[in-house]
């Protein structure tokens, strides 16, 4: 199934994890998930776009592979203003959360890959507006 997720945030770095949490809700319920333990990520892009859609495959990657659930997302480094000699923009997040557990999360919906052409982030009077299209089944 695809939906579009719609994010806002006062500001980018707020808006990037409003919009890598409602993306993960889709795996499961988040007020299931307690914060138990973390993961460290990193993610690198050359856009906007590419540096969310990285952070995304970085969690999908950690739900596939270690059946992590997240439940809130801490941004230690969030660069992504231009740097001389066109090095990329980048994050450095840290995902609360847990391993997942049948009988409180149910069954949990894969999420699949996200590329930066699904993913429109606009500026807005009272912050950041990004949408995503996912796909989640």
């Amino acid at each position: 199934m695809t939906r579009e997720i719609v994010a806002r945030g006062a500001t980018l770095a707020q808006a990037f994890t409003e919009a890598a949490l409602s993306v993960f809700a889709l795996a499961a319920d988040p007020a299931s998930v307690a914060a138990r333990e973390v993961r460290e990520v990193r993610a690198h892009g050359p856009s906007l776009p590419a540096l969310l859609a990285h952070l995304i495959g970085e969690g999908a990657y950690l739900q596939e592979i270690e059946d992590f659930a997240c439940h809130t997302i801490d941004l230690a480094v969030f660069e992504v203003d231009p740097r001389p000699g066109g090095e990329p923009m980048r994050l450095h997040a840290f995902l609360h959360g847990e391993p997942l557990v049948f009988e409180r999360q149910g069954p949990v919906a894969m999420i699949s890959a996200v590329s930066s052409r699904e993913i429109s982030i606009q500026p807005i009077a009272d912050g950041y507006e990004i949408r995503v299209m996912v796909t989640a089944g």
